[in-house]
């Protein structure tokens, strides 16, 4: 069985409150982009192993026990004895990024183990289990518009739609520690809720909507407060960068065109439309 985790990007991001357990509260929109991995399991017939992981496309660092899919599988497999499978992923959502493509990968896994052996859970139980793996894994399980809001694991939908709207995605080479991206925080409450800045149209969005992790990623990385830039120039209604990045976006109308520019030789971009997603 064949699926494709989809990307996310982060439409504002408001670090609220550090709170007694070392975590950070926040505020932010999760929204599913259309730049995929691809994610396919087959039941495995051969050898004494539980699992195989076989992967391409963009290299993934770490040991194949540590992979967020395999975690999944895991974690379905303790509960359920699931038989051993070979598990294929072709990786095309940068890591590291702010895009939530371990997250995705996860979450999908747990809904192709779903459904290929008939374990009848709900959405409610997936995203439980989805949970365990990482705050915002369970948002890919609906995969739809959502706030979130706690350390990023308490959810609630929203009325929300860029169908038509064009995306403009940029990674430049750069790594972003997420720990250090939070330690140059300075937790805030803004003066009004993401929830009320996406009744507005996204026109204006530039004037009020921010991801605070800009504030110290961009001095400490001035060449992805370019690229931020460079989508402003070339016509964006809006930009930001995705979590604590390193991606950055830029949503443009419909009708614009997106021209080439030369973000680095090991940039990765994205250039597409937005469905119904």
């Amino acid at each position: 069985m064949l699926t494709f985790p989809n990307a996310k990007i982060n439409l504002g991001l408001n670090i609220t409150e550090k709170r007694p357990d070392g975590y950070h509260n926040l505020e932010t929109i999760f929204y599913p982009v259309p730049v995929e991995d691809a994610l396919e399991i087959n039941t495995l017939n051969e050898g004494d192993h539980k699992f195989r992981l076989h992967l391409s496309g963009l290299e993934i660092a770490g040991e194949a026990e540590n992979n967020l899919a395999v975690k999944a599988y895991k974690l379905l497999d303790a509960a359920f004895n699931l038989p051993p499978v070979d598990i294929h992923l072709f990786k095309r959502i940068p890591s590291g990024a702010g895009l939530g493509g371990g997250s995705a990968d996860a979450a999908f896994m747990l809904k192709l183990l779903n459904e290929k052996f008939c374990l009848a859970l709900s959405d409610e139980a997936l995203e439980d289990y989805a949970a365990r793996l990482g705050a915002d894994c369970a948002f890919f399980i609906k995969n739809r518009a959502t706030y979130a809001e706690g350390i990023g694991n308490v959810f609630s939908p929203v009325a929300l739609s860029l169908k038509g709207y064009q995306l403009w995605l940029v990674k430049p080479d750069i790594f972003v520690s997420t720990k250090e991206a939070f330690a140059k925080i300075k937790p805030h409450r803004p003066a009004q809720s993401l929830k009320q800045i996406i009744e507005r149209p996204v026109e204006e969005w530039r004037e009020c909507m921010v991801n605070d992790f800009e504030e110290s990623v961009f001095p400490q990385f001035p060449a992805i407060g370019a690229v931020k830039e460079e989508m402003y120039r070339q016509g964006a209604v809006y930009a930001s960068m995705s979590g604590s990045g390193s991606s950055v976006y830029g949503l443009f109308n419909a009708d614009a065109l997106l021209p080439d520019v030369d973000f680095g030789e090991k940039a990765f971009i994205y250039k597409g439309r937005f469905g119904d997603m």
